[in-house]
């Protein structure tokens, strides 16, 4: 396998781990055990029942958690090492039989790719969350869900396109960091004045 194809059966699924993780290994799963597609045989490690049965279990958890806002964030909160060190084992599974040395390197890059997106997610969110209403919320959430659903399949078919999305969106996501850092510190500052409001 070279590299690009290497990457292109890795880097998406990391990608869409950092921001649902266990929807990731569920559609890998379902995929892989009712062969919906033909998959290298490495994938066959997401297909085992107990896997596809713990992911599923969790994705419905983390779906109704995702709809509350403020519980939300908390979930979040919980899932800052959970998602990066989950899109590692992603990475490194999808990748089958390596070297150690190719194994670390995935290992880092796919943690550091779902740490990515876990940080835009967690801080979108925590933007949306100071709105009133729980719409918005409930629109990018299910937004997200439909996304890395509907990516995650296409990533099995499409490696190599989906490895381009992927670049182009961390791209997108590196320049807006700064927007969403100076969003999330307004939001605190504001909670911050109103406690002090409250309290005075």
């Amino acid at each position: 396998m070279d590299i690009l194809a290497a990457l292109g059966r890795t880097i998406p699924f990391a990608f869409t781990s950092g921001i649902n993780l266990y929807a990731t290994v569920a559609v890998l799963g379902l995929c892989s055990r009712y062969q919906l597609l033909t998959l290298p045989e490495q994938f066959r490690a997401f297909g085992h029942p107990i896997v596809i049965g713990l992911a599923l279990t969790m994705y419905a958890i983390e779906f109704v958690a995702d709809k509350v806002p403020w519980v939300d964030s908390i979930w979040d909160a919980v899932h800052t090492v959970i998602r990066p060190v989950g899109g590692a084992i992603v990475a490194v599974t999808a990748l089958g039989g390596a070297s150690g040395e190719a194994q670390a390197t995935m290992a880092l890059l796919g943690a550091s790719v779902a740490a990515a997106t876990h940080v835009t997610k967690s801080g979108t969110r925590a933007v949306v969350n100071t709105s009133p209403e729980p719409f918005s919320n409930w629109f990018l959430s299910f937004g997200e869900d439909i996304f890395v659903v509907a990516f995650t399949y296409v990533a099995l078919q499409h490696p190599i396109a989906a490895l381009t999305v992927s670049a182009v969106l961390l791209g997108v996501m590196a320049l807006f960091a700064s927007v969403l850092v100076r969003a999330v510190r307004r939001r605190f500052r504001r909670g911050d004045a109103s406690s002090r409001q409250s309290t005075g």
